[in-house]
């Protein structure tokens, strides 16, 4: 019998656990809503008295008569009626009837299908859970079923001890794939806190004239009104004894502050009635409820920042429900906070608490989605964003590498999301996002790979897209913020952690896990910065440009930059004579695409003149003690001069026949734009001046040019500041 049943119980796993896992997610969200009416009802029944019924004796003998069937039913049952029974197991007593109402009810409701819809419920951060969800038809249960499953609010706990003793294999197995269907109280917690509070035994009373204070005691946390003198006992008690009856106390009164606004139907133990007592309230709850559980369970730090304590303990046990309705609590005022400092107090209380919560991954990763929402937030203010990141970086190093790749894979989302809209004044935010979360990615580097190479192959999936099926507004899949800003943050997370010089451990930028997601990046880059080659889009041209020259010099990788820039100068924006216009100068930092206004303007032609000779001052000074810097200038220095001698030129005879007048000269060859020009000529002179250095130097050497180690060591000795480019930069 014992081999048969365990042949099922592996047949069922293979065939429908998933689905029966499914629809017992469904089940458990609804006892959850029953737990609180059952508490509401228990309450009520209380005031009366029961009276006997006078069938009552009648159904005794039935019932003592259907004992031997009930108890014979186990053995009947096959493995997919055991589920869809909700791991109710017979038993010659009540449970038996309750039982058959169950079978009768699913008996009604016919058989299972299936439900193509997408459930956002259950979705979770970063998650790879399937879209498809199953609906049970289980659960629209007759009110008769409805009042049995109200009438036992710990039914489901009863019903998972009873499978763990008749199956510990299989619970098991459900504890390591979905320890979730096991801990899933997450409305019921408040009724778990509540018990607890409820069934502690009250202290002893003191003799002669302290007889009176326990009383007292007693009906102050009996009062649902709380009040400052309730608040102010319950701050003494934390602070001084650490007491966990005065934390409960509190958690339950935090709760109904969390939820003071809300209209949702739920009787709480307390309710707040002052803003004085509200913020009372709030401040103890943030502040000493982190410390109490502190003292009571304390954690152990290591050196490499992993933390350590023990859940096996009956404490924590006893202490699970009070975290959980504690984090519920915080997690909904977090969503409704828009007070800065309010906001601040809240994220540091959070963070001594994330230890304790890597129990609970579905509360904590509802809780870091709340806090990378004030993160990512254009309107949070500077001090608020960085300690939301504090929280988002302390998660991701004492994590295990599954959440730590969730935690990683939502912070790029929330990005990305705060970065759709750039302005002068989301931008200092923006950049600050992307320089903050840059610096996760080296916390582990193997799953900063992963994520880092799941993500860039997106971008190049937009990429092809664009080139390979080009449609009227298919290149606004790429020409667009949150796509720039997305390439320019992986340039910082490449160039912050295959830096040699930012990371001590790395002997070369080579030896780091991230560097083979170097050329993929630069590619999609230069893809994107080529895609329309307009002057209209030569802002964004010139944001990728910084975002590869960046990566240059940190990883000392050669990107052919030069020959985009020298295709602006190239352009006839820059070769033609601009229109006078008294437009403020471009603002390139804010800007993708030029507007029409600005086209053929003078404003706008200086401007693009001037981006082109800094960036191009700033790629060559960043091989200016490069060995080869000589040779790698002569194309480049070539086209300059020659673009040079083409704007500068006068009017042909030919121009000067034609066109007589006081525009005649206007009309020539050439820009006319002698800043312009100023500043291109003064770039060639520090171009040669560089090179002439170089080549004074380069013949001093006595190693030929095979020799990998003597090449890289050329003029190591020199700072990059002394080299005549590097003073001009």
């Amino acid at each position: 019998m014992a081999k048969t049943s365990k042949k099922a119980t592996k047949k069922f796993e293979k065939n429908h656990l998933k689905d029966t896992i499914e629809r017992r997610k469904e089940f458990a969200k609804i006892k959850q809503r029953q737990q609180i009416k059952a508490k509401k009802q228990a309450r009520h029944a209380s005031d009366y008295a029961k009276v006997p019924d006078e069938d009552e004796g009648d159904q005794v003998p039935k019932e003592n008569g259907r004992k031997a069937k009930d108890a014979d039913k186990l053995k009947d049952m096959t493995v997919d009626e055991f589920f869809q029974g909700g791991f109710e197991i017979p038993e010659p007593t009540k449970k038996a009837s309750k039982l058959a109402k169950i079978k009768e009810a699913k008996a009604k409701s016919g058989k299972r299908k299936r439900d193509a819809s997408p459930d956002d419920d259950d979705s979770e951060l970063g998650g790879g859970e399937s879209d498809v969800s199953f609906e049970d038809p289980a659960l629209d249960l007759d009110p008769q079923f409805d009042q049995e499953a109200e009438e036992r609010p710990g039914a489901h706990r009863e019903d998972l001890d009873a499978l763990q003793e008749k199956d510990p294999e299989f619970y098991k197995y459900l504890k390591e794939n979905d320890a979730e269907l096991l801990d899933f109280a997450e409305d019921g917690d408040l009724a778990e806190v509540d018990d607890l509070s409820e069934d502690e035994p009250p202290k002893k009373k003191k003799k002669k004239g302290n007889a009176v204070e326990p009383l007292e005691e007693e009906n102050d946390d009996d009062d649902t009104e709380v009040t400052m003198s309730m608040v102010s006992k319950w701050q003494k008690a934390m602070t001084e004894q650490h007491s966990l009856r005065a934390m409960r106390q509190v958690v339950l009164a935090f709760r109904a502050a969390a939820y003071v606004n809300e209209e949702d139907g739920k009787e709480y133990k307390y309710t707040i009635s002052g803003p004085e007592v509200y913020h009372q309230l709030l401040v103890i709850s943030l502040q000493h409820v982190p410390e109490v559980l502190g003292h009571h369970l304390p954690i152990k730090e290591s050196v490499s920042g992993k933390v350590r304590f023990s859940t096996d303990t009956k404490k924590f046990r006893t202490l699970t429900p009070l975290l959980k309705s504690h984090a519920s609590s915080v997690h909904h005022l977090l969503e409704n906070l828009t007070d800065a400092p309010t906001i601040k107090l809240t994220l540091a209380s959070i963070l001594p608490l994330l230890p304790y919560l890597l129990s609970f991954k579905k509360i904590l990763k509802n809780l870091i989605k709340a806090v990378i929402s004030i993160w990512s937030d254009p309107s949070s203010t500077e001090a608020t964003r960085i300690n939301a990141f504090l929280l988002i970086r302390r998660l991701a190093v004492i994590s295990d590498p599954s959440l730590r790749e969730a935690v990683l894979k939502s912070t790029y989302q929330g990005l990305i999301k705060g970065s759709r809209s750039t302005t002068i004044h989301t931008l200092p935010g923006i950049n600050l996002m992307k320089n903050s979360a840059a610096e996760l990615w080296g916390l582990d580097p193997t799953i900063g790979y992963t994520t880092g190479f799941t993500y860039i192959r997106q971008l190049a999936i937009h990429l092809r897209a664009s080139i390979t099926h080009p449609t009227k507004d298919s290149y606004k899949a790429i020409y667009n913020w949150q796509y720039i800003h997305s390439l320019d943050f992986w340039s910082r997370v490449l160039s912050t952690h295959c830096s040699a010089a930012t990371n001590l451990h790395l002997k070369t930028a080579a030896a780091s896990p991230l560097h083979p997601l170097i050329y993929p990046l630069v590619q999609i880059t230069l893809g994107a910065l080529r895609l329309i080659p307009t002057p209209v889009y030569f802002p964004l041209r010139f944001h990728l440009t910084r975002a590869l020259l960046r990566l240059s010099r940190s990883t000392t990788t050669y990107i052919p930059l030069a020959p985009s820039l020298l295709e602006v100068l190239q352009s006839p924006e820059l070769k033609k004579p601009p229109k006078p216009s008294t437009l403020r100068p471009l603002d390139f930092a804010t800007t993708l695409r030029a507007p029409a206004s600005y086209l053929h303007t003078r404003v706008y032609q200086t401007g693009l003149g001037e981006q082109v000779a800094e960036l191009l001052a700033e790629f060559f000074a960043v091989w200016a003690r490069s060995i080869a810097f000589p040779e790698l200038v002569i194309p480049p220095s070539v086209l300059l001069k020659r673009w040079l001698k083409e704007v500068s030129s006068p009017p042909t005879p030919s121009a000067a026949a034609t066109h007589h007048g006081p525009h005649a000269r206007a009309r020539g060859r050439g820009n006319k734009n002698a800043k312009l020009t100023a500043a291109v000529a003064l770039l060639l002179q520090k171009l040669d001046a560089n090179a002439r250095f170089v080549e004074e130097r380069r013949r001093k050497v006595d190693f030929a040019p095979g020799n990998r180690e003597g090449v890289e060591a050329f003029l190591a000795e020199v700072a990059w500041e002394d080299m005549p480019l590097g003073a001009f930069v």
